[in-house]
């Protein structure tokens, strides 16, 4: 399987900037994978396509505001770019210009927050132990910045609208995006249409960026996460998928749980892990019957992921027919439903 088989042709101006005005208006693409139908909705339209007695599971992960801009006592300027908390004070973090930043500096974070580099790893990235008073999440929440990707160039007006509404708990570093399109009101819509809501949680890192740098796919090591599991999910799932009923994922990272989580049978046992699953075309799908999610990057696993759901024709000729329409892609983009 080569990388090159995933590439197409995608018009910058195509990348979605900045989120839909309600979140519920983009657009959605639904796609047939038995039929091969493709139709043309507003996203709102997805209640038209559930039916009573699913069981849609949204990834319900909260990002955190990641980046920080710092200072050393020399004046230069550093941002920290935190990916993964190992205690209460010290996190793995990735730093720019990071050579300029010796072992037992101090960077100063405004004037309520301080970090000294202790360690720097094999890969790269560092660890840093900060220093502060109260609450770090209170003193992130008002000095950090969103975790952007890096095709993002429009500056996010507020923090919330890179988070989803039905965020719990977490420190993602990448909000799941598919989730962002949903509203109150549509969720309201859905559970009186007599469809289960569940949440499982799978903390998305910095990777999930990070492209495919091998010709041969198979070759390529997916990034670890973290995910969870929870008895409540699990026994709606199980009983659905006992009874013969839908199970569709708001989004890859709530596909990436659910079929880590499972046995070859497809039933779920209450869990908090790590995976490195990597779904390509062959893949069988051992829970997941349907999928919401947005248009995802050329070469990236997240196009092979939806190709093994829906098969590689049929989502190249869906992107193509995006282009043309001026579909938006990418976190702030657009959606589509295939089942």
């Amino acid at each position: 399987m080569k990388l090159s088989d995933y590439d197409f042709y995608l018009p910058e101006e195509l990348i979605g900037q900045t989120p839909a005005e309600p979140r519920d208006s983009s657009k959605l693409m639904v796609l047939n994978k038995n039929t091969k139908e493709i139709e043309h909705k507003i996203f709102r339209d997805i209640i038209d396509y559930l039916k009573a007695g699913d069981v849609l599971v949204r990834n319900s992960t909260k990002v955190i505001p990641a980046r920080l801009i710092g200072k050393k006592e020399t004046g230069g300027i550093h941002e920290v770019f935190l990916l993964k908390r190992i205690n209460l004070d010290t996190w793995e973090v990735l730093i720019n210009k990071a050579k300029k930043v010796k072992i037992g500096q101090t960077l100063t974070f405004g004037d309520i927050l301080k970090g000294e580099l202790l360690e720097i790893k094999d890969d790269g990235n560092r660890i840093i132990k900060f220093l502060y008073d109260g609450s770090f999440e209170e003193i992130l929440d008002k000095l950090g910045q969103m975790p952007l990707p890096p095709y993002i160039t429009e500056k996010l007006e507020s923090k919330e609208r890179y988070q989803t509404i039905y965020a719990i708990k977490g420190q993602s570093v990448a909000a799941p995006t598919a989730g962002l399109h949903f509203t109150e009101d549509l969720f309201n819509k859905i559970k009186e249409k007599g469809i289960e809501v569940v949440d499982v949680f799978l903390e998305v890192g910095l990777g999930t960026f990070r492209p495919v740098q091998v010709e041969n796919v198979l070759e390529h090591k997916m990034h670890s996460e973290f995910y969870e599991v929870p008895k409540e999910a699990v026994n709606i799932i199980n009983k659905a998928k006992k009874d013969g009923r839908r199970i569709i994922a708001v989004g890859t990272t709530a596909i990436r749980t659910l079929e880590s989580a499972c046995n070859e049978d497809g039933l779920l046992t209450e869990k908090k892990d790590d995976t490195e699953i990597f779904i390509y075309p062959g893949y069988k799908f051992k829970v997941v019957d349907a999928l919401i999610t947005n248009f995802h990057l050329p070469k990236s696993t997240l196009l092979m992921l939806v190709s093994a759901l829906a098969g590689k024709d049929f989502i190249f000729k869906s992107y193509d027919e995006a282009v043309k329409n001026k579909y938006k892609f990418f976190s702030f983009g657009d959606a589509t439903f295939i089942y």
